[in-house]
């Protein structure tokens, strides 16, 4: 309790300069847990969308009606569920304007379901970059106002004609507090930065793998429809 009233002691009594500082980092740091917060339950979202929509589209059931329902639920759908319905809407524009050549119908599917791939990494990586700003530039930040605050201190003790320990801890407590702020914002947010960059990785290699075997499979139902 005496420390904890300690600290704040030395926030209060800290320069102008590393004050700003100091706020600026709490306030990077309750942006950071905000987006992680975020960040987590979205991907969270999506492997349960993307898990339930391969589950329904292993299960055998016709290719036109999960177009339907894809196509139904395109806003609280999953990422799979876009892609998939991207690539039946462009094979069905195709099919309608009775273009017969598989290749193209097939290179137009795929290059439907390529390009609502990159929508929805896009989406899913938002924030990711705000993670990586704030772990990397918050213990710079903090050194900044550490520095500042020790040149402060030095300054204040050029006046008196004795300088002893007690007379320079203070001044030097108040500068390090602004490092620990930096290292206190920086390292959960490198650390969710990590995180998520593993599970994007993998939601990026299960959709590509979606991609690649549903082209698989319009491939094999144009074998059949130009026989």
């Amino acid at each position: 309790m005496n420390q904890d009233i300690a600290i704040v002691q030395l926030v209060l009594h800290a320069s102008l300069i590393v004050q700003v500082v100091m706020l600026l980092l709490l306030l990077g740091s309750i942006a950071s847990w905000a987006a992680i917060f975020r960040k987590l339950w979205a991907l969270r979202d999506i492997k349960s969308k993307n898990d339930e929509f391969e589950r329904d589209f292993w299960s055998g059931a016709s290719l036109n009606d999960l177009y339907e329902t894809a196509a139904r639920n395109a806003a609280n759908g999953g990422p799979l569920d876009r892609i998939f319905a991207s690539g039946m809407r462009e094979y069905h524009k195709l099919r309608e304007r009775q273009i017969a050549d598989p290749g193209v119908l097939l290179d137009g599917a795929r290059r439907a379901m390529r390009a609502s791939y990159q929508r929805e990494m896009d989406a899913t990586e938002v924030n990711l970059s705000f993670l990586a700003s704030v772990g990397s530039v918050s213990p710079y930040v903090g050194l900044f106002g550490t520095v500042w605050g020790i040149m402060h201190a030095f300054t204040g003790l050029a006046s008196l004609q004795q300088v002893t320990l007690a007379t320079v801890a203070p001044g030097i407590a108040e500068a390090l507090v602004a490092t620990a702020l930096g290292l206190f914002a920086a390292i959960p947010a490198v650390v969710a930065y990590n995180r998520f960059a593993r599970d994007i990785d993998r939601i990026a290699i299960k959709l590509e793998t979606f991609i690649e075997e549903f082209s698989n499979i319009l491939q094999r139902n144009l074998g059949v429809l130009t026989k």
